[in-house]
This record gives C-alpha cells, sequence and structure tokens, in this order.
C-alpha cells in the first residue's frame, strides 16, 4: 500500500507529494525537522518534539501551529495504520525568491511522513555498536547545532564515513576536541556507576530521549553528570551507549576499533534499557 503523507492541511498519496522548487526547505535547507516513533498507533513524547520545534521554529521566524501538527500526525499515523511507525515532521520557512530573501517567504510549508518502522536487528541490541569519531568537527559557537535543522549534510557525510570504514554511527567532536554526540544520536556512558553525557554547551542538539534517560536515571537511583568529555575518557568507560527516538537505548561496545569496558552491554545500559521500555508501554497505553 502506498503511504499516505500530509502536505499543507491535505492528505497526498506519497508519489503526488511534491514541493516548490523555490521552497527555502529545498534550497537552502532553512527549515526544522523533527523524527519520532509512534508504537500502536501511538506517538511517544510527541509534545516534547513539537515544543523543541516551536523553540527552533521561534529563533527562525517559522510560524509552527503545534494543534496544527499534533492533528496532522494524528491524522497521517491512523491513515497509514502501521503498527511500528516512523513519523518525520517537517516545516520550513517556504516558497520564496531564488534570490535569498526570507522577506519573500509568506507561509511555511508543512509536511507530515510516515513510514513503517524497522528497528535495528536485536543482535545490535545484544553486541552492541561499533562507532567511529567523524573527521568532521562540531561547531560549538554556531546556533544551527543547537537546531534540529534541515541542513543534516554534516551528519549524512559522518553516517557515510562510518559505513565506508565498517561501523554503526559516527561521533563528533566539536572544534575543542570535547566529544558531542553522534550523527543521529546522543551519546552517555558509565564510569564507577555515574552516568556521564556531554555538557549542552558542547554543541549537542537537546534530544528528547536524552531527557527520557535523565529521567529514568533519577528514578532508578543512577547519578547523571553532565561535563565537557574528552574521547580517552570514553576510551576508558565501563560501558556507553548512544539514544533516539528510533532506535530507543542502544550499547555502544566499540570505538575506532577499541573495546568499551568488556566489550558487552553493561548493567547500567541494560537497566536504562529495560525501564525505557516500560516507559513506552506505560505511556502510550494511557493515551
Amino acid at each position: 500500500m502506498e503511504e499516505l503523507f500530509y502536505l499543507n492541511g491535505k492528505l497526498i498519496p506519497r508519489r503526488k507529494a511534491k514541493v516548490s522548487v523555490l521552497d527555502y526547505g529545498f534550497l537552502f535547507g532553512f527549515g526544522l525537522y523533527e523524527t519520532i516513533r509512534a508504537y500502536n498507533g501511538k506517538p511517544f513524547r510527541l509534545d516534547s518534539h513539537i515544543a523543541r520545534m516551536r523553540y527552533s521554529a521561534d529563533k527562525l521566524g517559522i510560524l509552527v501551529k503545534p494543534q496544527e501538527i499534533r492533528q496532522a500526525v494524528a491524522d497521517t499515523v491512523k491513515a497509514n495504520g502501521f503498527n511500528d511507525t516512523r513519523i518525520r515532521i517537517t516545516v520550513s520557512i517556504g516558497e520564496g525568491t531564488v534570490k535569498p530573501d526570507l522577506a519573500s517567504c509568506k507561509e511555511p510549508t508543512v509536511a507530515v511522513l510516515v513510514t513503517e518502522y524497522k528497528p535495528p536487528a536485536q543482535g545490535k541490541y545484544k553486541n552492541g555498536f561499533k562507532v567511529i569519531v567523524s573527521s568532521i568537527r562540531r561547531n560549538s559557537l554556531s546556533p544551527v547545532t543547537y537546531m534540529k535543522s534541515a541542513n543534516t549534510m554534516e551528519s549524512m557525510l559522518a553516517r557515510r564515513e562510518s559505513r565506508e570504514r565498517g561501523a554503526d554511527e559516527a561521533l563528533f567532536l566539536n572544534e575543542k576536541g570535547v566529544l558531542t554526540e553522534a550523527s543521529g544520536s546522543n551519546i552517555f556512558l558509565v564510569k564507577d556507576g555515574v552516568l556521564i553525557t556531554p555538557r549542552f554547551e558542547s554543541g549537542i542538539l537537546p534530544g528528547v530521549t536524552r531527557v527520557v534517560i535523565f529521567e529514568l536515571a533519577n528514578s532508578l537511583g543512577i547519578k547523571v553528570k553532565e561535563k565537557n568529555v574528552r574521547l580517552d575518557e570514553l576510551l576508558q568507560a565501563d560501558e556507553a551507549f548512544i539514544t533516539n527516538s528510533l532506535i530507543e537505548v542502544v550499547p555502544v561496545t566499540e570505538v575506532d576499533g577499541k573495546k568499551i569496558g568488556t566489550g558487552k552491554p553493561g548493567p547500567v545500559t541494560k537497566r536504562l534499557a529495560k525501564a525505557y521500555k516500560e516507559m513506552v508501554t506505560k505511556e502510550t497505553e494511557e493515551k
């Protein structure tokens, strides 16, 4: 069955869902997006994703209407009927002139894309991801670093780099050599029972799942520390994992060919992964 996508107020078959070549999301990457997972048709932490998008949209001068997006997501998910769903909300500042002029854009473009989601193979959760450190550096001074921008070239290049080196994911250091995040996820490490993650100012996207991990760690009595993390600290960690809304919690057992801890998923990672699934079940069943 062909998917139905939401585009500017209408549900449209995938092959007919088109945007203008003068849309500034296409021409200049001037837009934002959110990726969300729905379980049995119920999105997890949708409001948190919309709030993050709206915060960045206000800075960019893009009008985002939360209720419109909530309804668009509900309608699009229901129309497609997948059990496990990948949702992508994309908002650009809209159509303008060929010459860059934000004032020429009158109406935002709003799209909701829904496809069936298939998580990574269970072996990845059991054995962990192999990751590399990308040759690309995040810029902690750029405001774009802290937004889920439609321009994802750095992440796509880093992901290609990881594939070429036989890895599952790529990590970024910033211009000062401090660990930030992965190409599509946030990174955590564990040392002596303490959960450590790069501080926001290092140059990271404030992940929705990252916040969930903070909540779960607090409920489980696990101490959390945000700090500037050097690469050698990650390599000497007892365990590590990455998180995002789609993959949930995935162990990292190897970085640049070096084992993390025992080279197997650690106990803190397992506890948080289990607690995350329990939270998802609770919250999606209550809706």
